[in-house]
Formats: C-alpha cells, structure tokens, sequence
C-alpha cells in the first residue's frame, strides 16, 4: 500500500501555489514557494539539515552561477544591445522575431544548455520588446518551448541528457543523439513556431523597427564580456570535437569548469565585479537550492517508487517511459526522475532507443506546464526582476499541452 505522507502534501501545495502564485493582494514569486515548502520539510524533521546539504547539486548552482555572470556583464556594458540588434535587426515583425526566437535560440540550446539560452534569450527579448510590450507574452512563451524541444538534439542540451549520455554508457552519444532525434526535433520546432504563432497572430503582425545601439555603456566591461562569450563557445567547440579524438584532453573537464573558466575575464579584470555578482539573479539559485531539498525529501518517502512498483507498469516499454518522465517530472522535476528511472533501465540491459525515449519524456515535459522545467522558471524570473510578466500557469499550459501531445506523437514515430 502506498503511503501518502508529509513531503508528498507539501509537493502538492507547492504544485498549486506555483499554478495560482497570487493570493489575495499578494503575489508570491516561485523561488519564495519553493523555498517555503523546503522549509516546512526541514522544520518538520522529513529530512535531516546534513541530508539537506548532501542533496544541493553545486554542479548546477555554479554553471547557473558562471552564466548569470556573464549575462550580466553583457547587459550592464549594453554589449547585450549590440548582439540583440545582430540577431533581430532584419525582422520586420513580431512573426518574424518568433522565428529567429524558436529556430535559432531553439537550436543553439542544444549546444549552449536550455538554462543558458533561457537567460540570454529573455534578456534579448526584453530589451527588443521596450516599445511593443503586448510582444512579451508570445516571444519568451516561444523562447521557452523552442530551448526545451531544442535541448533533447545533444546530450548537452541540458543537465539530464548529460545524466543520460554519461552514466548510461552510450557509445558515442554525440552522434546517437544527431542521428535519431534531428529529425523529430527540427519538426517539433515548426510545431512550436505554428502553435505559437496561431495563438498570437494578431499582435505578432506588429510591424517593428530594431534600433541600433546608441552607445556602449561601459567598453572596457564589453570586451571583457565578449572575451568570456566566445571563450565559453570556443571551449564547449573544443570539448566536443574532442570526443572523438583517441586522445581526449578535455575528457575529464565539465561544462561548468568551461563555464566559470569563461566568467573569470570578468570576475578578475572587472572594476564591476562586485555590482555584477550582486546583481546575479540570487532568487534563481535559490529556487534551485529549496527545490533540490524538497525532492530529496520526496524522495526519501518511496511514494512514486512504490506506485510504479504496485502497478506492475512495464517500465522498458519506450511509450511507457516517455508517459512515466512526462507526467513525474511535473512532480519531482525531470533531473531527479532521470536518477531514478535510468539505473532501472541499466539493470534491463536496454538498448538506444529506450535511453532516447528517457531523454525525450524528461525533456518535453518541460513544455507540458512550466513547472516542469527549471528553465521555464529562470524565464519567468529573468522577466520579473525586470519588472514584467512572462506567462502565466494557464497561459503556458493553453499552448503547452497541445505542444507536448504533438511533439510526443512525433518523437514516437522516430523511436518505435
């Protein structure tokens, strides 16, 4: 019999409060729920203060870190301007903006992480939408299902395809993941361009004018940030060519050694860098942190362990994997299921395809309702430090469950 218990209530109210987030006059912000049901769960007892600490994934927080700095750096030095205006400066129009957004940003999330692209991007789109604001709404809606459908080509795209690629022992998951999901992925972002743009095609007719940046604010600080920007791209070039060199000198390197190895140009030659780092968006990492011990405490009950085990549910099966990651992931976020659900594959001996299946569900949850992707929520929050509304719950979900229906139909045909 499956035990409903403490953690699990406080997961649900969490669930809920992020779908409402406004009670009475007011309105809570996501990192600020998050945070409060990790409290409940420490206060309680449900999960010790050493296992609190054991479960936060510094990997995580410190690339989040390295990214936030460099962003900043972009926008504090108007460099940020200057590459908005190279990436949009030829759209005519908000439709046209949706396709640079949901094509070029889409893609590139394969090779630069979803949380990164969702940092940039939001900045990028805010700053093109200053005299267009109805624009907002549609373009990062764009921007965050075009970076999670993205993600799912590389096995860098984001932190659970890398689980995925290097704890399952794929051989050469670079060209696995090309080979059988370039397809389905580039269709699925025409799903997303065509979903979008009927909902919004009204205001996306806009016509618009991208101003060329006047100045730049601080040049010193934007070539530093520049330096950072292509160091960053050239080293992540450089790791994956070299995994498929006999030699591999930057085997043992990770993404977030590359990414604070790029930051460090600011960080050490910035007069900035103390206004930098405090403008960092602090309340993102902190939603990475309390969500990391609420799931750890969740975990720890054996509630979906237990419910998985009790229906008997064929959990090889790739439709079976791609519902189970689907609809857990809304729960439980979609790293921590992937750390489930892959040593259960591991132990069947799978082949490909059902390891591909595991990243496709873990990652397209992510477009079924924002809170199952952590990239979802940096938008949101990216866009509220700024003062302005992404989405909202029912917003997102009006588009994004039509989208992972899709998307799912699609990857199916290429995975059976």
């Amino acid at each position: 019999m499956v035990q409903f218990s403490i953690p699990i209530g406080v997961l649900l109210v969490v669930f809920l409060g992020i779908a409402i987030r406004k009670i009475g006059r007011f309105k809570l912000h996501i990192w600020q729920i998050v945070g409060l049901g990790a409290l409940f769960v420490i206060l309680t007892g449900q999960i010790s203060v050493v296992q609190s600490f054991k479960s936060i994934d510094f990997t995580i927080l410190l690339y989040l870190f390295g990214v936030f700095v460099i962003g900043r750096a972009l926008d504090i030095s108007g460099y940020l301007d200057k590459l908005a205006y190279y990436f949009f400066r030829y759209a005519k129009n908000g439709k046209h903006i949706l396709a640079i957004v949901v094509f070029c940003f889409g893609l590139s999330s394969a090779l630069l992480m979803n949380d990164t692209l969702a940092i940039i991007g939001t900045q990028f789109i805010l700053l093109i939408t200053k005299r267009n604001r109805e624009l907002i709404t549609p373009l990062l809606l764009g921007l965050a299902f075009a970076i999670t459908v993205g993600s799912i080509l590389s096995p860098i795209g984001n932190p659970q395809n890398l689980l995925i690629a290097s704890l399952s022992g794929m051989h050469n998951p670079l060209t696995t993941f090309l080979y059988h999901l370039t397809l389905p992925t580039l269709i699925s972002l025409v799903i997303v361009y065509f979903l979008v743009n009927w909902k919004y095609k009204r205001c996306l007719q806009t016509p618009m004018i991208i101003q060329p940046p006047k100045f730049i604010a601080d040049i010193r600080l934007a070539r530093l940030a520049k330096i950072s920007l292509i160091l960053m791209l050239v080293l992540i070039l450089i790791k994956l060519i070299a995994g498929y060199l006999p030699w591999n000198a930057l085997s043992k390197i990770g993404f977030v050694d590359i990414v604070l190895l790029a930051a460090l140009p600011i960080l050490l030659f910035s007069g900035k860098r103390w206004q930098i780092v405090k403008s960092v968006d602090w309340a993102t990492l902190i939603f990475f942190v309390a969500l990391f011990i609420l799931m750890a405490a969740v975990w720890q009950t054996g509630f979906f362990q237990s419910l998985i085990s009790q229906w008997h549910i064929k959990i090889s099966h790739i439709a079976v994997i791609v519902c189970i990651s689907v609809i857990l992931s809304q729960f439980i976020s979609n790293v921590p299921l992937v750390i489930l659900y892959l040593p259960l594959l591991q132990h069947l001996h799978v082949g490909t395809l059902p390891l591909l299946a595991l990243v496709v569900g873990s990652t397209i949850a992510g477009s079924l309702f924002y809170t199952g992707a952590a990239s979802n929520v940096i938008i949101i929050q990216q866009a509220e430090k700024h003062k302005h509304h992404a989405f909202s719950f029912l917003e997102f979900a009006y588009l994004g469950v039509p989208i992972t229906v899709l998307c799912i139909m699609v990857y199916w045909v290429f995975l059976r």
